[in-house]
């Protein structure tokens, strides 16, 4: 089951019910959880909700790389890119997100794609032309906010064009195009907000 009854899946092909494969090898499903939201903080707050989300995401090992307060279909949904440790133990593996919380409920868009082949060349790169010195950044929205994976430069956004075959590039590309094709269910959005 989905609350997105609408998605623009051009380049994707269908590999489960709810979840589709690129030539690239992003990985996109949809989710639908039944269940209060366990997001820290209301949408309404973005501020405690970024920092909450920062601090839980190094907690559990991963990095928040950017995240945001965006309308889906004209609703409020937290937009997160985050990067955990490939389960093979090699590389990265870039996950992007749309969730779109309401009072009960939630659902989910979701992107992921693992580097693959030699790893590590984008962060590589960056750090030869910032110096070790700079390229190590604090969490942008808990800079309290410890362990995980490493906040650097080479994860933002300003990188992606000289890595355009980058996992993060693709997966921060594909939510911004898939975005406005997003429709939700409109009983879904007609439910109390979260």
């Amino acid at each position: 089951m989905t609350a997105i009854t609408h998605l623009d899946l051009t380049g994707f092909q269908q590999v489960d019910q709810l979840a589709w494969r690129d030539a690239q090898g992003t990985v996109m499903s949809l989710h639908f959880f039944n269940l209060r939201p366990d997001l820290p903080a209301s949408p309404q707050d973005p501020a405690a909700l970024l920092a909450g989300l920062a601090r839980h995401t190094a907690g559990a090992g991963a990095g928040l790389i950017d995240a945001a307060v965006e309308p889906v279909d004209g609703v409020p949904a937290v937009r997160q890119l985050l990067k955990v440790r490939h389960p093979q133990g090699h590389g990265q593996v870039f996950i992007g997100s749309y969730t779109v919380p309401r009072a009960t409920c939630s659902t989910v868009l979701k992107l992921q794609a693992p580097e693959t082949g030699t790893t590590g060349m984008r962060e590589a790169v960056v750090m030869a032309q910032l110096g070790p010195d700079r390229f190590y950044t604090p969490s942008p929205y808990a800079p309290d906010a410890t362990g995980g994976l490493p906040n650097h430069w080479a994860d933002h956004e300003q990188y992606d064009a000289q890595f355009p075959q980058h996992p993060l590039t693709l997966v921060r590309a594909t939510l911004r195009r898939l975005l406005p094709s997003v429709r939700l269910d409109e009983r879904f959005k007609a439910l109390p907000a979260f």
